[in-house]
């Protein structure tokens, strides 16, 4: 009996979704799966009230542990031959639920000598996330053999309304009634099972080392070579801002507050003004930049882990 392990956190129920229609396919004879939810203490509040939305950034960013209510026994028990781990992009990193998890002797003991695949759902930007997350599963022991990205498909500044239109208000509809649905697609979501089937093979046969390149072919990941650029430069920013903010006090402390308020007229700026200037200079270095854009693609599309 092969035993597969579900590990994820989700406030809007949009990652659980498809994190069950890729097991439909992975459940079988022989296959067995459990799920495990990561519970923060004291929860998120979902939908999002504006100041708590933004007053999570600077741990969110730095990637500071909070209490979560642990694994039950017969989980922290059990060896698993996969876990399947999906999760929520927070400021360009892993969310505060995932990131406490993986930090813990908890997920030392699930995935340590792990085979381990994640998936993400999205507005579009992963990349650095995504390398934050690779460095985690490593420190805990475990072996990242396949990843999946599933992004909201609309334009960057469109996905930027409708995305803060679902998490203040709760309502995944179309904003105003012109906007598109926020998210990632009904047809993505549904259409996540078919992942399933290579990841149900390569767990029979116990041999995961093409699984990536075949996850990739089926549209698991696409990499928007502009948006590399654009999260790492981020990256840079928010560091800066986050070791300024935690410094200020508290989580809604007045002071911090304050600060976090010039970061949001800082994010907004950032969206709608430096993001289409570096749009811009993307296009201009499009050709000769073409070899090392390639290179990185090949790159972000895999499991590997550069060391820096």
């Amino acid at each position: 009996m092969k035993e597969v392990l579900i590990v994820y956190y989700t406030q809007t129920g949009q990652l659980l979704t498809i994190l069950e229609n890729m097991a439909k396919e992975i459940h079988g004879e022989g296959i067995n799966i459990n799920y495990f939810e990561i519970i923060p203490d004291p929860i998120f509040e979902f939908p999002w009230e504006n100041k708590k939305f933004y007053d999570v950034f600077p741990e969110s960013f730095l990637q500071i542990p909070r209490n979560y209510q642990l694994p039950p026994q017969e989980v922290l028990d059990k060896k698993y031959d996969l876990v399947l781990l999906g999760y929520q992009v927070w400021y360009l990193t892993p969310s505060i639920p995932v990131n406490s998890f993986l930090k813990s002797e908890a997920a030392k003991k699930i995935l340590k000598d792990t085979p381990v695949i994640t998936a993400v759902a999205c507005r579009n930007m992963w990349l650095m996330a995504q390398e934050k997350m690779k460095r985690l599963l490593r420190d805990v022991g475990a072996n990242l053999v396949g990843h999946v990205a599933l992004v909201d498909r609309n334009m960057n500044n469109i996905s930027v309304i409708t995305i803060a239109h679902w998490m203040l208000s709760g309502k995944k509809d179309r904003y105003l009634g012109i906007f598109p649905k926020p998210g990632v697609s009904d047809k993505d979501i549904q259409e996540a099972s078919r992942f399933g089937t290579p990841i149900k093979e390569a767990l029979l046969s116990n041999d995961f080392t093409h699984l990536q390149d075949k996850l990739v072919k089926m549209g698991g990941v696409v990499v928007n070579p502009f948006l590399i650029k654009t999260d790492e430069r981020g990256n840079i920013l928010f560091n800066k801002w986050a070791n300024l903010i935690i410094k200020k006090g508290a989580p809604g402390t007045p002071k911090r507050l304050k600060w976090i308020g010039l970061f949001k007229i800082y994010l907004l700026f950032a969206i709608w003004v430096i993001a289409p200037i570096v749009f811009i200079v993307f296009l201009i270095a499009y050709l000769p930049s073409y070899k090392r854009r390639k290179k990185d693609i090949a790159y972000f599309s895999s499991v590997e882990l550069k060391e820096n």
